[in-house]
């Protein structure tokens, strides 16, 4: 398919800025409810290898897409606290030594809160991270046990108290929708979480997902999830608890004070583009072709010896027609609060949203337009929020 003029090029129309994702696929344990692609390794990890690897593969989006100014980086997994701070550092210095950085670029690295990860806290602040996303997941020890944490409830704390020390912005998770959790415990819960946050919450509703042990503990009628009912009157709980403490929801999953919004995230629900390195890393390119997407290989081992062998190790690599951008658009940028414009969605997709969608989903109270022409679902939409996608794109 053609691409799309006005989307190619370094300047695209309601242009969402550009990032960097460095994905650290390692972690300490597999948790019974993680569907990422993260791998457990009983044996050290050659930090040196991956290094020179990120450095390849970024090497060869940038030569794709050069010139960019990145405006946020993200170190995701897995689990990047893992890695030493001065690997963190290498990273940094390569992807300054690609792209220029803005003066006020975001980079955020996720860890966990294990004394020994807490305690590299201070090594990755002065690598260059000025943003910090914690795993906490639950803020007692039953629910922390079930979710197969090897934390607990006092080290969660403890490594809060030392992201607040060290970082201006730092954020945490929350699992909810646990079996058997009481809406009155999780409004508890969740005020004490929001006592010790500064500004920005990342609040998921637990889903039993193909592969996990969850899903075979399910199976095995071991562990039953709360009903669709109980699940909702819980989502609406998260709501209302942080509206009520200042933190409402910019996107279904995330809460924040005003103008503490995770960058990097919205660069993606505002369908900007961004590189994407490491295994199983996904990233969308702007080219003189058009749109691309590229996804990398899962296995670590696997894309180590691609990437040496080839310099990058991409497995798929696909040109986005104007109908699949103008779907991805409507799918990431509904999630958010603030909605989309309908205008964008006409550049990338080369056609308008039918007015005929747009008035029955209104009328049907799932979709409102706001006072600045964007389109955003209602509360009652955001729960069906897939449902509304597909009446839209029709």
């Amino acid at each position: 398919m053609t691409a799309n003029p006005s989307e190619t090029g370094i300047q695209p129309p309601f242009d969402a800025g550009f990032g960097v994702y460095v994905h650290w696929p390692f972690c300490a344990s597999k948790c019974p409810y993680c569907d990422f692609n993260s791998h457990v390794r009983h044996h050290r990890i050659d930090e040196a290898r991956y290094l020179a690897a990120f450095k390849q593969e970024l090497a060869a989006q940038a030569a794709m897409a050069p010139g960019r100014t990145v405006g946020s980086i993200f170190f995701g997994g897995g689990t990047p606290s893992l890695m030493q701070p001065s690997t963190v550092g290498a990273i940094l210095d390569i992807i300054a030594g690609l792209w220029p950085i803005h003066d006020s670029v975001e980079i955020t690295l996720e860890a966990n809160p294990t004394s020994v990860e807490a305690e590299r806290l201070r090594g990755y602040r002065a690598a260059g991270v000025n943003r910090v996303s914690l795993g906490i997941q639950a803020m007692n020890d039953p629910d922390l046990r079930a979710l197969g944490r090897l934390h607990s409830a006092d080290e969660a704390r403890t490594a809060i108290a030392a992201a607040a020390s060290i970082f201006d912005r730092y954020s945490f998770d929350l699992i909810y929708a646990r079996p058997d959790q009481d809406p009155k415990a999780w409004a508890a819960e969740l005020a004490q979480a929001i006592s010790l946050s500064a500004e920005h919450l990342s609040l998921y509703q637990l889903t039993i997902e193909p592969g996990t042990v969850f899903e075979r503990l399910r199976d095995a009628g071991k562990l039953v999830p709360l009903d669709d009912e109980r699940a909702r009157i819980l989502f609406d709980t998260t709501r209302e608890t942080c509206d009520r403490f200042g933190l409402p929801a910019y996107e279904i999953s995330n809460h924040a004070r005003p103008g503490a919004e995770c960058r990097h995230n919205l660069l993606y629900w505002r369908y900007g583009e961004y590189a994407g390195v490491g295994p199983g890393a996904h990233a969308r390119l702007l080219t003189p072709k058009g749109r691309m997407a590229l996804s990398t290989e899962r296995h670590p081992e696997k894309w180590l010896e691609h990437v040496e062998a080839h310099g990058h190790a991409f497995i798929d690599e696909e040109m986005l027609g104007a109908e699949a951008q103008g779907d991805e658009f409507l799918l990431m940028g509904l999630r958010l609060s603030e909605g989309i414009l309908p205008q964008r969605f006409e550049v990338l997709s080369g056609r308008p949203l039918g007015h005929t969608s747009i008035t029955a989903l209104i009328e049907g109270g799932f979709l409102e337009e706001t006072a600045t022409g964007s389109l955003r679902a209602t509360a009652a939409g955001v729960p069906v929020l897939n449902t509304v996608v597909r009446n839209l794109a029709a």
